[in-house]
């Protein structure tokens, strides 16, 4: 056993003697130090552990974006606990899965959910922490003298995040310490992320790309952040002047290019712009560069993966690609158990200290995607061109990212199959200019008593608002192939342009 906890240890090693340096800057004007950082850390800790909280437990936490929030993450891995995020904008439906999957010793919810939540949480203890950082277990944290991190190896579960699969219901994704560090470290040096460092943090933290992407990479450089609780155009624009850095989705960039104020000028002290969780158009490439004189550098990952790829820091960041394999990452594109040549589209495999320890509770899953000599099979096609350059092509299965977030279209589809007078539905992505991609489903109505609007409302209390389609299509008929099998792509085809004026 070890006699230190390992994630906490490289972070906190990171900024050791700074504990009275600012970490954060805070909308509202107020800082929070490194030390204050890792002292509220330590009292989640103890709170954590004063609720029966043992090394190896899951703490599932579905809260607002806060300096509270990151303490609990932090909170939760100095115990030893397993840190599970879960996506605010859940529905109860969708959180009761990931609580009887999880079996959490812990939750935590925002006090508007507290009745809700504990019906669902089953024997879990159920604490609160609102949109201020307050709450029960605030409360109890405060109470508390910060504990100190209890020894776990680089082996050990850090963090369940859930991904769902194209049929049946989400995988929890299992990450190691040595996931998470390692991979943290890469970045830090690969982006070259120093104590010198003002990364602007407006990414969602219940998401591997804020939450161990941006969070970790800033901890380990001991760099500062401004910490934002989501996206906010006036905001971001604000803090660049005082910034270096800053990453975020493609949503991000295209709703600053509309913004007049986005010049070269505001952008004259930033270093680097990072653009991942969804494929950035060639388009918005070219414009931020006409616009701000930076090229985005573009990266590849996955919630099973984390960071992959990425274009280089120096070096051509070739518009549509996602760059070269990080340092200590293997990538290879196969097809038919062989790797294709160069140029040509297959199936994209990683493989590297990154790579997940599998899906939680499911053994098949994970012996279908994580091969015994610890290749990863992403499900996305993928070439490589002679230079080195990965292209992500498309999705062996059709998983849809809109605005960052993965959509999974079998979900929708059993909703709006099981609603009356609903035959069948078919849900596809298709361009969209702010969210990369837009939900549309195509519905083949059984008789006229359905309608769009019904299926709408329908909808609305079942399905997070990033999931729910942004129109709905009827038809008498889905396209088939000959095997009677739907013809997304025809659908695919059919509706490109359904929002490309907005």
């Amino acid at each position: 056993m070890p006699d230190h906890n390992h994630l906490i240890k490289e972070l906190r090693d990171a900024t050791d003697g700074r504990a009275d340096e600012i970490f954060a800057y805070l909308p509202d004007g107020a800082t929070v130090r490194f030390g204050d950082l890792f002292e509220g850390a330590g009292r989640m800790a103890a709170a954590l552990i004063a609720c029966g909280s043992k090394p190896g437990d899951r703490v599932a936490v579905q809260v607002a974006k806060t300096i509270e929030a990151i303490q609990l993450y932090l909170g939760t891995v100095m115990a030893g606990g397993v840190f599970l995020p879960l996506n605010t904008a859940y529905t109860g439906p969708e959180v009761a899965y990931f609580l009887k999957d999880a079996t959490p010793r812990v939750v935590v919810c925002d006090p508007g959910r507290l009745d809700e939540v504990r019906g669902i949480a089953g024997s879990a203890e159920v604490l609160t922490l609102d949109s201020s950082g307050h709450g029960t277990l605030r409360d109890l944290a405060d109470a508390q003298e910060p504990a100190n991190p209890l020894p776990r190896a680089a082996d050990d579960l850090a963090a369940i995040l859930y991904t769902s699969g194209t049929t049946g219901r989400s995988k929890g994704a299992m990450l190691s310490h040595a996931n998470l560090a390692s991979n943290s470290a890469t970045l830090r040096d690969y982006w070259r992320f120093t104590a010198d460092d003002v990364l602007i943090h407006a990414l969602p933290i219940f998401h591997t790309h804020g939450l161990f992407v941006a969070t970790n990479v800033a901890l380990l450089a001991g760099a500062q952040v401004v910490f934002l609780p989501g996206f906010d155009s006036d905001a971001i624009l604000e803090a660049m002047p005082r910034a270096t850095a800053l990453m975020g989705v493609p949503t991000f960039y295209t709703r600053l290019l509309a913004d007049p104020r986005l010049t070269r000028e505001r952008a004259a002290n930033m270093r680097l712009f990072i653009s991942g969780s969804a494929p950035l158009l060639v388009d918005t490439h070219e414009q931020w560069e006409a616009r701000t004189g930076h090229r985005i550098l573009e990266r590849y990952g996955m919630t099973e993966t984390n960071m992959s790829t990425s274009n280089p820091y120096e070096g051509e960041r070739r518009a549509g690609t996602v760059g070269f394999p990080l340092p200590g990452v293997e990538a290879r594109v196969m097809l038919d158990g062989a790797e294709v040549p160069t140029g040509e589209i297959g199936v994209l495999e990683v493989r590297g200290p990154n790579v997940f320890k599998g899906y939680w509770q499911m053994p098949e899953k994970t012996a279908e995607e994580l091969r015994p000599d610890g290749w990863f099979i992403t499900g996305d096609l993928a070439k490589v061109d002679a230079d080195g350059y990965v292209t992500i092509v498309g999705r062996e299965k059709d998983l849809i990212i809109t605005g960052g977030f993965n959509v999974y279209p079998k979900e929708i589809e059993g909703l709006i199959d099981d609603l009356p007078g609903v035959s069948e539905s078919a849900v596809i992505g298709v361009p969209h200019p702010d969210f990369g991609e837009g939900v549309v489903a195509v519905v083949v109505p059984a008789d006229d008593s359905i309608t769009p609007e019904a299926i709408t409302g329908a909808l609305e209390g079942q399905l997070a608002k990033f999931k729910q389609p942004k129109r709905i299509i009827m038809l008498d008929a889905l396209p088939r192939n000959t095997m009677g099998k739907v013809q997304k792509k025809a659908l695919r085809e059919d509706y490109a342009g359904l929002f490309a004026h907005g």
